[in-house]
């Protein structure tokens, strides 16, 4: 049998019910021997002291009392299958419920001396009296401070053996009525634990199949409905990984292979002699250009996957912004120049110092003033401008150019993403710079946001701590 939930289910259904059969004929069978015992014990010593105060006075005053006492006797005798005995001190049997006009004549004491002495005593086997095991009790009859004698009450064993019979048999067909229901449980167990679960290992094969359309039955449990949609969840999850992988090989290999296209065919024109001498230093430019785009898109993406696997740390410093805003601008001044674009720096204060990695925070800068000046006209204005609330710093980014398409607003985060007219309009571009603008930011426990407006502009927002200092 395979080690599956349904076997054990059904070796645990057999051994519970073999073991609660076993319990209830062994250790069961005793306890309930001993409850009728006492039970029994007890309906002696009540018949046993009723005898005696009702008889008290007349016991052993002459032969024909007892006798007449005795015969009133056999119906305790007859009904409760009880035998009365009248001891007298001596230890004689003088009158007996089984034998009324004929006590047998023993003396007990010469049997077992230590009978009367005693309260009960279980299989009693007086030779020549019973013919089977006795439960005996001995109760002491005292008048006058005297002792005067005593009766001893009997009561078969094997009625309390007959009786745990009786009663272990009707709990024994209990418990077969029991059984078969006990299976039913059983088997609803198996219906709300296995089958879910065999659903679900079908769907853990469908996905893995790559088969994301695969809906699992969201059956049973809360439990299980909740893991067969997390289940489910994940699928999508891989099916958006996998489309981005394919996404990530396409614009990956569309990006290396336009430079080395380009390289290698200048590269090849120019020594087999297909470009003049006089034009070679144009397309050795050229090839220059092209080899620092593949430089920018390897550099790009190494850190990129520095943040992907934890390993990007930050050298947390306090400085003013203001003057990194400043530097950053600097470096654009050639390029505001040639689209004739103004840079407008506005600070809220004259110096504001922030908690953040330098290093990290001006690459952020450079790229989103980079990115706008793509997207600005010529003969316009970027404004760059810092803003204090409580104990953050905005920094905004805000260009009027031709803005982002409403239905591409989300996608620039992501790698790779270029919109139509950023292909058309820079053929240069990664496709990198916000995906790792945004990381920096999340790294550093804030957040980056966009507001764009298509033929009117867009503006980056991102926030820094204010320093403590």
């Amino acid at each position: 049998m395979k080690n599956t939930l349904w076997s054990r289910l059904i070796i645990c259904f057999l051994f519970l019910a073999v073991a609660v059969f076993i319990f209830l004929n062994t250790y069961g069978m005793s306890l309930l021997e001993n409850r009728l015992k006492k039970d029994q014990v007890n309906l002696l010593y009540k018949e046993a002291s009723l005898i005696a105060n009702a008889y008290r006075g007349n016991l052993f005053e002459e032969e024909r009392a007892l006798s007449d006492i005795a015969s009133q006797f056999t119906s305790i005798d007859t009904y409760l299958n009880i035998r009365v005995w009248i001891v007298n001190r001596d230890g004689k049997i003088v009158a007996d419920s089984s034998n009324v006009n004929n006590p047998p004549d023993v003396n007990i004491n010469d049997i077992d001396s230590e009978f009367l002495n005693k309260n009960m005593h279980e299989n009693t086997m007086l030779s020549n009296l019973f013919y089977e095991p006795m439960l005996s009790i001995i109760h002491r009859i005292d008048y006058n401070f005297q002792l005067r004698g005593y009766i001893v009450l009997h009561s078969p064993m094997s009625e309390i053996e007959s009786k745990t019979n009786i009663y272990l048999d009707i709990i024994n067909i209990c418990f077969l009525f029991f059984f078969p229901l006990l299976l039913i449980i059983f088997l609803y167990i198996y219906y709300i634990t296995a089958k879910p679960l065999k659903n679900l290992m079908q769907a853990a094969k469908e996905y893995s199949l790559g088969n994301y359309n695969y809906k699992p039955t969201a059956k049973g449990l809360s439990e299980y409905r909740d893991l067969s949609g997390a289940i489910t969840y994940m699928a999508k999850e891989i099916s958006k990984l996998d489309d981005y992988q394919k996404k990530f090989v396409a614009n990956i290999s569309h990006d290396f292979r336009s430079p080395l296209t380009s390289i290698k065919g200048y590269a090849e024109a120019i020594m087999d002699g297909t470009i003049p001498t006089d034009m070679q230093d144009k397309y050795l430019n050229i090839i220059v250009d092209e080899t620092e785009r593949l430089n920018k898109l390897t550099s790009g993406l190494l850190e990129l996957n520095r943040f992907d696997t934890r390993s990007a740390l930050l050298d947390i410093v306090s400085f003013d912004i203001n003057l990194i805003i400043k530097k950053t601008a600097e470096s654009f001044e050639g390029a505001c120049k040639d689209k004739k674009i103004t840079l407008n720096l506005v600070f809220f204060e004259e110096e504001t110092y922030v908690d953040a990695d330098i290093g990290k925070i001006q690459q952020v800068l450079y790229n989103l003033i980079d990115n706008s000046i793509k997207f600005s006209n010529s003969n316009s204005q970027i404004k760059v401008s810092t803003e204090e609330k409580g104990e953050k710093i905005f920094v905004s980014v805000k260009d009027y150019g031709i803005g982002i398409p409403k239905d591409a607003i989300k996608k620039i985060w992501d790698r790779f993403y270029k919109t139509d007219a950023s292909r058309g309009k820079d053929k240069k571009g990664t496709g990198l710079g916000l995906s790792i603008s945004k990381e920096i930011i999340q790294s550093h426990n804030e957040n980056i946001n966009v507001i764009s407006t298509e033929g009117v502009g867009t503006e980056f927002i991102f926030s820094l701590t204010r320093s403590a200092e």
